[in-house]
């Protein structure tokens, strides 16, 4: 096993000793004139709510979990910015969960109603709401499929932020003066944004979970769906995925169709006891058949079964919005087949060609979605003859069990190779973006523990896995993002001038950092 190490201490920006209170003055006595704060202002701010890795800590160990407290107290930030749920109504909200494919299917609805709305001018406006975001903040607030700018970002947070600072509603529910932690603030944020912008309907990505998600304040969807389920953020969920079906199933509302695809059996009968409890009409769907001849991309089954449940989203929705919309009983409109096969979702199965490397970058993050990207990228790479040696760049940080992910991923690209080849070299790095400058402010994350990154202790234990399961293996660790893209571009020199076909992978923090550096890209 070679390890290639350099020390990045000195390359982590210092955690400010201020904290929630101390910056909440800052920010309030600075001006209290909205539209002179910046961006960058509201990205410090908005920094300064996510929890501190001690007191993640501190909450697992004493079994806190997010429960129904979670969702009243969000009610309560929405009623203190002057909404209630019924506001929410406006927004026709589409509500998506799942544990692989909900941020794909979501992307297939808001390309749908984009091409819809091009030829019929319905809906007038289209929201989306996403997490987490590649490059930029802004990227989770899009508006007619493109980021909020940087100074609608500043002036919405700001107006929310001033609102939590000065009202006294709901004093007996949070603390006045309170804000609620960095991914409910910026979901309370969107519906702000979105109700001043006039969307008139709005396709909602959940966090974590659903019963208890920051999005799931909305009482009257205008449907909902739940993507493909399987075993993720189990100290949140549970450890088997009837428990994960429990929650994803939360998003259902009584009166709201609720559309669902196949699932693993304990889980489709989850969803089907909890539908019957909420009085929802619950469709399970077969991959459509009217997807014949569509060009999805990748062509896959599972991308196949998101784009069939983002149809019968996107049909619902229309048919809320819009009196003359039919649906096709044996064909797509073409609406509906352009918004398919022209979708742009960044990062997942998105190949990049340069001098050196063909880079393939996938945020897969499950046991298995890794092997689905795995089997991908051996496709892509088998497509081209003359391609050089297979190199992976993996992170994920601060999940114990990422570990386990290896074995799928190893083996699945040995046995998806017609030669039985795998990786030749592989490379553990961190999320941290710059050997200099460390991390862009978008990408700072307090809820890791900083000596953990420092030493480089989770890449480590990666780094030992791999070199059991594949000895033949070239491993490394690296510090950063851009060190590792550095280190697989020379490697083609190495390697008798074959262009690299590299996989990144593991997790959408390093899929996000890593594009930023290929397209030195401020947003996507």
């Amino acid at each position: 096993m070679h390890y290639v190490l350099r020390p990045i201490a000195s390359r982590l920006p210092l955690v400010s000793p201020l904290r929630s209170l101390t910056i909440t003055n800052y920010f309030t006595k600075r001006t209290m004139a909205s539209n002179a704060r910046t961006y960058n202002d509201a990205i410090d701010a908005l920094n300064s709510l996510q929890t501190p890795f001690a007191v993640i800590e501190a909450r697992r160990k004493a079994g806190v979990r997010p429960d129904a407290h979670s969702v009243k107290e969000m009610r309560a930030y929405l009623a203190r910015i002057g909404y209630s749920s019924q506001d929410l109504d406006r927004l026709n909200i589409v509500h998506v969960a799942g544990t692989k494919g909900k941020g794909s299917t979501c992307a297939f609805v808001d390309s749908i109603l984009t091409r819809h709305q091009r030829t019929h001018g319905i809906p007038k406006r289209i929201g989306l709401f996403t997490s987490p975001h590649l490059i930029a903040v802004r990227e989770r607030i899009r508006i007619d499929s493109k980021p909020i700018s940087e100074e609608q970002f500043a002036r919405y947070f700001f107006e929310v932020w001033d609102r939590l600072e000065t009202s006294e509603v709901a004093k007996d529910e949070v603390a006045l003066g309170s804000k609620p932690i960095y991914a409910r603030y910026l979901t309370l944020m969107s519906y702000h944004v979105y109700l001043s912008e006039g969307v008139d309907v709005a396709i909602y990505e959940t966090g974590i979970g659903g019963e208890y998600d920051a999005t799931n304040v909305v009482d009257r969807p205008v449907a909902s769906g739940i993507s493909t389920l399987g075993i993720d953020h189990v100290f949140v969920l549970g450890d088997t995925v009837d428990k994960i079906a429990w929650h994803k199933a939360g998003i259902m509302k009584t009166g709201s169709p609720a559309f669902t695809i196949e699932q693993v059996p304990s889980a489709a009968q989850v969803l089907k006891d909890r539908a019957v409890e909420k009085g929802v009409d619950l469709k399970i769907l077969d991959v459509d058949s009217r997807l014949n001849g569509v060009k999805i991309r990748p062509d896959a089954v599972f991308q196949k079964k998101n784009a069939t449940l983002a149809i019968a989203l996107a049909e619902t929705a229309l048919k809320q919005l819009d009196p003359s919309f039919k649906t096709g009983t044996d064909n797509l409109s073409p609406e509906f087949v352009e918004g398919l096969e022209q979708v742009v979702w960044r990062g997942r199965c998105e190949v990049k060609e340069e001098d050196q490397a063909v880079w393939h970058l996938d945020g897969a993050h499950t046991v298995d979605s890794l092997k689905v990207a795995g089997r991908w990228f051996v496709e892509e790479c088998v497509k081209k003859a003359k391609g050089g040696p297979k190199v992976l760049i993996f992170n994920q940080q601060g999940r114990s069990e990422a570990v386990d992910f290896l074995d799928g991923l190893c083996n699945t690209v040995k046995s998806a190779d017609p030669e039985g080849t795998g990786f030749s070299h592989v490379i553990f790095c961190t999320n941290v973006t710059y050997a200099k400058t460390g991390y862009k402010k978008d990408f700072v994350n307090h809820q890791y523990n900083p000596k953990d990154i420092e030493n480089m202790t989770q890449q480590r234990v990666f780094a030992e896995r791999w070199s059991t399961l594949d000895p033949s293996a070239n491993v490394m660790l690296i510090p950063t993002i851009e060190e590792a893209i550095n280190k697989a571009r020379s490697l083609m020199e190495a390697e008798g001038d074959q262009k690299v076909q590299a996989l990144i992978t593991g997790s959408l923090h390093l899929v996000g950092g890593a594009l930023g550096i290929l397209e030195k890209a401020d947003a996507l």
